[in-house]
């Protein structure tokens, strides 16, 4: 068994992705995937119906599935269509997370009546959907870092309603019974309305039902136009200008004469959907997809792309992998060092090439480098981070490489999801950031420089806490170990530098100076900054090896706080805005490292193996 337990865990590894990587079936006769697969332009870029859903649900609960009230269990694009075009029953799905006791008292709620103890209805919240605006208006002038947690909680859940509605007025009317129905008897009645109309206008003699007619249809269409910002109906040119929302495109249908096709497309797929017709559904949507392949066939592969990433969603299963693979090098430092090593390094590798492919996924579908925003910025430190130890593992053979690795990906893929609930990820460039050269040199280098300090701060962790609760740090680990975070010290001040000075020439592109003292420059700097320290101090021998460890270490806050922590600040030309619960954690993970540089200098006596050179 031992002999051929790192073939079994490759293979197994392996199978593990090859799943993940199979289509994924329709739930049952709806084609609920295709539906999902469709596209649409929000915020600046083409994306699927799957992506929008993803996003929202994220956004909404923090998790992407949802569960009908009679327990049933259902995909995003299912939600998404109930949302659309069944939106009564939408209303009853518990998506929207509460947690704060007063925001639940706003509604008369407990957290009893909550799916989870946290997770609610729109019907639920709408008897006092005017006093959760009022409480909005009033926390809206608050700045974000003096706003109360009741103000923050406030304002998120008032912008997921809001979104909510967007959703339910984007494709179909939400407050008709049967759409399509409206729109051909409107088609076949839009001559005499449109003569009607004209007759009024002029003071001539009209037809007062007529006129009524089209005023009635014309205001629903006002309603569905400003309610929503999804572009669901394609241009006729192919051009990706020129996309509107359904109530735009029939509003013009006053001027054109005649419905548009898209927009009878999807209030033919709501009706189909909601009277339960699946075989219709299908060939509809069939039909609808070959008249877009027509128009935007390079358009509707990349969106076809893109649900499929969503689908196959790389980034959980590496973190999956990575977890496993610290456990396994962690415990092949008690028993079988040789064979659990090795399948540690196996499940690192196969890990971090499933997230290598998922970076380059989201650089193909992005059409930018790989750091484009504060989540690319946590997958990429990662993937250096853990490049770095492989290496490591691939030379020494001792498994701290692996744990290392384990620990580093597995917790910035955990940052990453946690950065992905406030929407969609590949979201556009600002326009001072829109430079793909800059992103490719300036970005890169720095965030690698970031992932670099990582590495040697979890090599010295791993220094620490072997050394002092365990007796398996001899001095030839010890050695390698002190040997692997200089060396490594050596790369992240390197490219902090280079990046740091990279980031000041895009600066003085973009804001006319190299340098003005911007907290995001200031961070940058102290990381270079911290970096020397460390190597001059060990030059000059003022540090030895528990010395060198400790440094690394505090390399972990000043990483943290050149990262996050002066985003958070709200203020810079580079802020996102206060979040307490970053903030939270961010103070959570200094202490933590302020405590391990403190056990890092307790008397030797307290150590339990190596004792010497340290």
């Amino acid at each position: 068994m031992k002999k051929y337990l790192s073939l079994l865990v490759l293979l197994g590894a392996l199978a593990f992705v090859a799943m993940t990587l199979l289509p994924a079936k329709n739930p049952g006769a709806y084609d609920v995937n295709a539906f999902g697969r469709l596209p649409v332009l929000a915020n600046g870029r083409i994306k699927p119906f799957d992506t929008i859903a993803r996003s929202s649900l994220l956004q909404f609960q923090g998790r992407q599935s949802v569960t009908r009230p009679d327990g049933h269990r259902i995909t995003p694009s299912e939600w998404l269509l109930d949302v659309t075009f069944h939106s009564d029953l939408a209303n009853e799905y518990q998506t929207f997370e509460i947690t704060h006791p007063d925001l639940l008292a706003l509604f008369g709620l407990a957290a009893e009546d909550g799916a989870g103890g946290k997770r609610f209805s729109f019907s639920q919240l709408g008897p006092k959907l005017n006093e959760l605006e009022r409480q909005a208006r009033l926390a809206e002038p608050v700045e974000s870092a003096q706003r109360t947690t009741f103000q923050r909680a406030v304002l998120q859940l008032y912008e997921n309603l809001i979104h909510y509605q967007r959703l339910r007025n984007a494709l179909v009317a939400p407050n008709r019974e049967d759409f399509l129905g409206d729109l051909i008897k409107m088609q076949d009645k839009l001559p005499a309305g449109i003569a009607a109309v004209h007759a009024k206008q002029a003071g001539q003699k009209f037809d007062e039902a007529a006129v009524a007619s089209m005023t009635e249809m014309g205001e629903q269409f006002m309603v569905m136009s400003e309610s929503t910002n999804l572009l669901v109906i394609p241009a006729d040119n192919g051009e990706v200008t020129g996309w509107k929302t359904t109530g735009n495109a029939l509003l013009e249908t006053f001027q054109r004469g005649n419905v548009p096709p898209d927009a009878l497309a999807y209030a033919g797929l709501a009706r189909a959907w909601r009277l339960g017709q699946p075989d219709k559904f299908n060939e509809l949507l069939r039909l609808f997809r070959a008249s877009l392949a027509t128009r935007y066939s390079p358009q509707l592969a990349k969106s076809d792309a893109e649900a499929r990433f969503n689908s196959i969603a790389p980034f959980y299963s590496s973190m999956t992998l990575y977890a496993f693979a610290f456990f396994l090098a962690v415990i092949s430092w008690l028993v079988w060092p040789d064979t659990l090593g090795r399948s540690a390094f196996w499940l690192t590798l196969i890990a971090w090439v499933l997230a290598t492919a998922g970076i380059a996924a989201r650089m193909w579908l992005e059409g930018r480098p790989p750091v484009t925003n504060l989540y690319s910025s946590a997958l990429f430190v990662g993937w250096v981070a853990v490049a770095f130890c492989l290496g490591l593992e691939y030379f020494y053979r001792n498994a701290v490489g692996s744990v290392a690795a384990g620990v580093i990906g597995f917790a910035t893929l955990i940052i990453g999801h946690y950065l992905s609930l406030s929407g969609d990820t590949l979201e556009m460039m600002r326009a001072v950031l829109d430079s793909n050269f800059w992103l490719a040199t300036h970005v890169v280098t720095v965030t690698a420089g970031y992932g670099a300090t990582a590495v040697a701060g979890f090599l010295a962790l791993i220094y620490v806490f072997r050394g002092l609760f365990t007796r398996s740090l001899d001095k030839a680990t010890a050695d390698a170990l002190a040997r692997m975070v200089y060396g490594i010290i050596c790369f992240a001040t390197l490219f902090s530098f280079v990046g740091t000075v990279l980031g000041g020439i895009w600066a003085d592109q973009s804001w006319g100076r190299f340098w003005g003292w911007d907290p995001k420059e200031n961070g940058a700097l102290i990381i270079v900054l911290w970096n020397a320290i460390i190597l001059h101090a060990r030059w000059g021998g003022m540090i030895k090896q528990r010395g060198l460890m400790s440094l690394a270490i505090f390399g972990n806050v000043v990483t943290a706080w050149s990262w996050f922590g002066v985003n958070m600040l709200g203020v810079g030309l580079h802020s996102y805005g206060f979040t307490e619960s970053a903030f939270f954690w961010l103070v959570l993970f200094v202490t933590s490292q302020l405590v391990a540089i403190a056990i890092a200098n307790l008397p030797l006596a307290k150590w339990r193996s190596f004792q010497a050179n340290a």
